[in-house]
């Protein structure tokens, strides 16, 4: 596992992400396509909760969500474990899609993005390289808000993206990681507790954050160990179970103190200002914080790496 690992992180490092025919837009597309066909909601003329709607047919809907997800991953599953076997071959295949799995080079490379807009004074520019890797609304943003957005997601794309991309790999091999990164997928596009994904997404937001607790608290510890300890632990205690979300809070949270820095605060969402909790403590994010949080990154690879190495040479060895 751990010669897989390296060669994926090696294709990545080298490669990043295709630019074009990447396996999850077609997964996307297929998505798209069932929720057209499947999502009570979504057909409605009227997009939303609709109070005289029968409690059965929203339970249907949320049916309807779950047949949509076994047909997303049951497939995918059963295929990659037929052609994944032993030998040299088989390895080269789960390096490949491991590779496709992860996503730490697209990551930093969009940050990257949203930074050099920022130092070149182009805020439109920045604002538009932003909504490339968040759902929040960017268009009213201001460089503050930019900079603490880019770090929001990097922190929490960074643990999906990244370390439970890896951790499932590890316990369950190329058909888990696949199953883990269509599924995180599916969250991100029906995951929303609005009122045309409340019912149709229901499954596939719980499942989610089933497979995301372990690696959430994981990847929460590394960036605590990574950064300032004691003030990530101190964040995470106390903020991290306050988030909407029970893992991307304990990551942001660790995160942020591990930074020294404030995140979460009120944010528009679809039209909306949501009242977010606030995370870490310290300085406002800025440029500088962009930068720290990508070093932040690339340093709780390495320590994963290393730690995977020194699970795997011991059983070489003995």
């Amino acid at each position: 596992m751990l010669i897989v690992l390296l060669c994926a992180l090696l294709l990545d490092y080298f490669f990043g992400e295709p630019k074009k025919y990447h396996p999850l837009l077609g997964f996307g597309r297929l998505a798209n396509y069932l929720e057209e066909r499947l999502n009570e909601d979504l057909r409605d003329k009227k997009v939303g909760f609709n109070p005289d709607k029968k409690p059965q047919t929203m339970q249907q809907n949320r049916i309807n969500g779950l047949i949509a997800v076994l047909v997303c991953l049951v497939p995918a599953w059963w295929l990659t474990h037929l052609i994944i076997s032993d030998g040299l071959l088989s390895m080269l295949l789960e390096a490949i899609i491991l590779y496709l799995a992860l996503g730490l080079s697209s990551l930093k490379e969009h940050a990257q993005q949203v930074l050099k807009a920022l130092q070149e004074n182009q805020l439109d520019q920045a604002r538009q390289a932003l909504a490339m890797i968040v759902s929040r609304d960017t268009q009213q943003m201001d460089e503050e808000g930019i900079c603490r957005a880019t770090t929001e997601s990097v922190l929490e794309n960074g643990s999906d993206a990244v370390f439970a991309t890896i951790f499932w790999f590890l316990v369950a091999g190329a058909p888990g990681v696949l199953v883990y990164r269509l599924s995180n997928t599916l969250d991100a596009m029906w995951g929303y507790k609005t009122d045309r994904y409340n019912n149709f997404g229901f499954f596939i937001a719980k499942f989610d954050d089933l497979l995301n607790f372990i690696p959430a608290r994981l990847t929460a510890l590394t960036y605590a160990l990574m950064g300032n300890w004691k003030n990530a632990m101190r964040c995470w205690s106390k903020q991290g179970s306050l988030w909407e979300s029970p893992n991307a809070g304990v990551v942001m949270a660790a995160g942020a103190g591990a930074l020294d820095v404030q995140l979460g605060g009120a944010d528009h969402y679809h039209g909306e200002l949501k009242q977010r909790t606030d995370l870490g403590c310290g300085q406002k994010a800025q440029l500088e914080t962009i930068n720290q949080v990508c070093q932040l990154l690339e340093r709780s690879t390495i320590i994963w790496v290393v730690v995977v190495a020194l699970i795997c040479i011991p059983v070489w060895l003995s």
